[in-house]
């Protein structure tokens, strides 16, 4: 019974390895609104998003959906950079305000500046929380919290698909 026990935590455990490998951030390069230079707004449809993003990508920003924790890119990335909009380029995080939450998301005290996040009202859930989202392309990033360190004292909560990292 423990023997199998073992062998079926180590497949769950190497299926997760493999599904989370599989699922590398997209190529921005194929994506017309991609322009981290441009700060207009955008209003593009879900119709027209859904050709243009990696299905991941495209349920956490378009139909608000999340990935597990642990398994997106960016959660332990120690690398120094900015981090932008996976769907649109815009400046959203510095990693000079990035900090380890423990939560298995990527996380940050503060928007790269005040132009760079927009916040929603999200009570889905059964609770009230506040959603981030992108201010240029309104793509759902993740929520905002009220226990993060100094000197904001927020916790950006941040979908990993959600972001694009450009390394210094």
């Amino acid at each position: 019974m423990k023997k199998t026990a073992v062998l079926f935590l180590l497949a769950i455990g190497f299926t997760g390895i493999i599904s989370c490998a599989a699922q590398q951030p997209q190529d921005e390069s194929k994506n017309p609104y991609y322009k981290p230079s441009d700060n207009s707004k955008l209003n593009v449809s879900n119709a027209e998003w859904k050709k243009i993003l990696a299905p991941k990508v495209y349920d956490i920003m378009r139909e608000k959906g999340t990935e597990i924790a642990n398994t997106g890119p960016y959660v332990h990335n120690p690398k120094k950079g900015i981090y932008h909009c996976a769907a649109c380029g815009h400046i959203l995080f510095s990693s000079d305000t990035k900090f380890d939450s423990g939560t298995g998301w990527p996380s940050f005290y503060q928007p790269y500046n005040s132009n760079s996040v927009l916040q929603a009202k999200d009570n889905s859930l059964g609770m009230e929380r506040d959603e981030v989202v992108c201010a240029r392309c309104g793509g759902h990033l993740g929520h905002v919290f009220d226990d993060g360190p100094r000197p904001t004292g927020l916790r950006y909560c941040m979908n990993g698909y959600a972001l694009h990292f450009e390394e210094k």
